[in-house]
């Protein structure tokens, strides 16, 4: 079956024509392979790349550069580690919070450096962040958060009042809001297809439409593709959310799948309504959460409210009307004036979820293998610090990345199906029936 991968998201439809590179023929040798060519595999290669020129690396795409969660998502560069600050601090600590806070500052940072460095065109804007409290409840858990940070010492984020963030956005629902300067938006898909531009300037290969169908590990590594085989002496699974589907790391994430819409351009008196001149990247404080952005040419995109589950290996759960439909009330709750707009898009994609709510890099049997998982749908700038992470973690060199909490920390494994499926409603149900407690207090 041929996939339209311009359907799979509003960034892919609007990215314009695009030509695949070549798959996999015959058997090639390699330093090493990345099975995955999204922000984390391709920003591994460019790492390692620059860092020993002539290291033969290459990356194995199964479709297209940008099918996966990397073109499929709402653009943000932002520091939120995990679910939020008080389930990290709940579950790993206070010291790791911050910690984990610091290497996602590190990794907005990057992200804009990398932009600059390499004149990336991805519609990038550094706007920064508002997380909106739109209950008593929630007031209540973004200011336990941002007290918790700051007793801590983190620095770069304020509690605005009413007043002042309905100055910043026009909402009836708004009572207030963490403000943060460090955050940017941005056109994923042209990121990640920038990003195989640098690598391969950099002397990368990227392979596309080239699936690994088998791995075998022995002296060397053997990956197996419908064309071709490669042979590499180190690998790295850089497959987040499609990670489940493979043998060697199959319990340590599973997908869930979450949805956008898209409005047409807002006109100057509808932006002028809603009053987001700031045009900052948004958030709310529900577990499931809501994300609102503006495009470049002032769209409104909004995603979250819901998350659609799947079982064993099913991978298409893309579209869910019911989410479509709440997405675009949820909109018109927020935003009154916008009551007549016109969604003209809606898609969905997969985000990787430890048991945990937290990331995870880790080593496969030996230093040989290494994974990097389980973003929790937060992954845009920090897979790209995870990228540099594991060039440093293929080279065997000792780094302050290296170091950092959760490279090598073990994952609580999630159960085979059907006790999968069975955990995973549980744990929805959890989140929905605490999101609709915060929305009551």
């Amino acid at each position: 079956m041929t996939i339209d991968y311009t359907q799979k998201s509003y960034w892919l439809n609007a990215y314009g024509p695009y030509s695949p590179n070549a798959p996999v023929v015959g058997n090639i040798a390699v330093d090493v392979a990345i099975i995955g060519g999204g922000f984390t595999g391709l920003s591994t290669a460019y790492f390692l790349r620059k860092a020993e020129p002539a290291m033969k690396v290459a990356v194995l795409e199964g479709e297209v550069v940008g099918y996966g969660a990397s073109g499929r998502n709402g653009g943000f560069a932002m520091t939120l580690f995990g679910l939020e600050p008080a389930v990290t601090a709940m579950l790993f600590g206070k010291q790791r919070t911050v910690e984990a806070h610091h290497y996602c500052e590190r990794s907005v940072d990057l992200v804009r450096e990398l932009i600059r460095e390499h004149n990336i065109q991805s519609d990038f804007e550094y706007t920064g962040f508002l997380r909106l409290a739109t209950t008593p409840g929630y007031v209540k858990r973004i200011q336990h958060d941002l007290e918790l940070l700051t007793s801590l010492g983190v620095t770069g984020i304020e509690w605005i009042d009413k007043e002042k963030a309905r100055a910043e956005l026009n909402s009836p629902l708004v009572l207030g809001a963490w403000s943060e300067a460090r955050c940017g938006i941005l056109d994923p898909a042209k990121q990640v297809r920038e990003l195989k531009r640098i690598a391969q300037e950099v002397g990368a290969v990227v392979y596309e439409q080239s699936p690994v169908t088998e791995i075998h590990r022995g002296e060397k590594f053997t990956l197996k593709t419908p064309q071709g085989t490669v042979t590499a002496d180190k690998i790295v699974f850089a497959t987040n959310a499609y990670s489940h589907l493979i043998p060697e790391i199959w319990n340590k994430q599973v997908p869930a799948f979450t949805h956008m819409v898209i409005t047409e351009p807002l006109t100057k008196a509808q932006l002028d309504s809603i009053g987001w001149k700031n045009r900052q990247g948004l958030e709310d404080a529900r577990n499931l959460v809501h994300y609102l952005r503006l495009t470049v040419d002032n769209r409104l995109a909004i995603g979250g409210s819901d998350v659609t589950l799947s079982y064993g290996r099913d991978m298409e759960r893309d579209l869910n009307e019911n989410t479509f439909q709440q997405l675009e009330k949820d909109t018109i709750e927020l935003f009154p004036a916008l009551k007549d707009v016109k969604f003209t898009f809606r898609w969905g994609g997969p985000v990787s979820v430890t048991l945990q709510m937290a990331p995870a890099i880790g080593m496969v049997g030996d230093q040989r293998a290494w994974y990097s998982l389980g973003c929790v749908g937060h992954g845009v700038a920090p897979t790209h610090l995870n990228g540099q992470n594991l060039a440093d973690l293929l080279l065997e060199r000792k780094t302050d990345l290296t170091s950092i909490w959760f490279v090598n920390r073990k994952p609580v494994s999630w159960p085979p199906e059907p006790l999968r499926w069975v955990a995973s409603q549980a744990l929805l149900g959890y989140l929905h029936t605490e999101d609709w407690w915060y929305e009551r207090r």
